[in-house]
């Protein structure tokens, strides 16, 4: 068992704390079972995982995960017991979750897309400028669940692959194309790329038309940024058209998290109206 918070395993995971180190070790950090269930339930093996046995051991979800764990051993992953006090040097997160692992940077967006069903997924979502981890974060969790097609990350955005994002996303990551450090030009290319978007949707709390006006089951890609500085020159040199949410109240905006959800979900409305229409009719068929 790990005692000492200066062992070299837990000086590994503590370096994915920054930047620099996440680069240096091509991999990022996964905290709490969560994150572990979600990186196997991808078929993802960790390159280290150091665990306090007794912490997971209090619950029916800890004691099922102690078995996960011993199957990753089995498939390649160091698997190492730790005392409490490492563990909480090796995590970011202020109260650790009995689990901290290492994933290797295996969720390059060609190889998530292959995971994927093969589906037509109208959204593409482009982030401008979200800096902050937490919005990032919830932001890629609604993408996921909104099923999105994919996730471009322009310049100014939060490293996706940072400790606080990685919570946030509560395993998006595993399963969401997520495209980081792309240049504008990038991004015009994936949006006009195959199939191109028909309309380039800017949200925006001065445009006129809202976001229930829109068709967003044809292709769409939609740009959400930073609600304290606004949509960068770019990101409105790119859209085609304003988007905006109707608020009462005199409330002026929303979080970006929240505002890419709301217009987000409605896409995924549109698409299931669509498809409960298309059954429909091939019943009546």
């Amino acid at each position: 068992m790990i005692t000492s918070p200066s062992n070299q395993h837990i000086a590994q995971l503590h370096s994915l704390h920054t930047p620099k180190g996440r680069a240096q070790e091509d991999a990022f950090l996964i905290e709490g079972p969560h994150l572990l269930d979600a990186a196997l339930d991808a078929h993802l093996v960790p390159r280290l995982i150091v665990y306090d046995p007794e912490q997971l051991g209090r619950g029916a979800r800890g004691r099922q995960l102690l078995g996960r764990i011993e199957a990753a051993r089995a498939a390649g992953a160091t698997a190492l017991e730790a005392a409490p006090a490492a563990l909480e040097r090796a995590s970011e997160a202020r109260t650790p979750q009995g689990v901290v692992a290492v994933a290797t940077a295996d969720v390059a967006p060609e190889k998530v897309r292959a995971r994927r069903r093969g589906r037509f997924r109208p959204l593409l979502f482009v982030v401008d400028e979200v800096s902050d981890p937490g919005n990032l974060g919830t932001i890629l969790r609604s993408a996921l669940a909104a099923d999105v097609d994919e996730v471009l990350l322009a310049p100014g955005s939060a490293d996706p692959l940072g400790p606080k994002v990685v919570r946030a996303a509560s395993g998006a990551h595993f399963h969401l194309p997520i495209r980081a450090g792309v240049s504008w030009e990038q991004i015009t290319a994936a949006v006009y790329g195959s199939p191109p978007a028909t309309q380039v949707l800017l949200a925006d709390a001065e445009a006129r038309r809202a976001y229930d006006a829109f068709d967003l089951t044809q292709r769409t890609a939609l740009v959400v940024g930073n609600e304290a500085h606004g949509p960068s020159r770019e990101a409105r040199r790119l859209a085609t058209e304003g988007v905006s949410i109707p608020m009462w109240n005199r409330v002026e905006s929303l979080n970006a998290a929240i505002a890419a959800s709301v217009i987000l979900f409605e896409g995924a409305r549109q698409r299931r109206a669509e498809e409960a229409s298309r059954a429909s009719e091939a019943d009546h068929e």
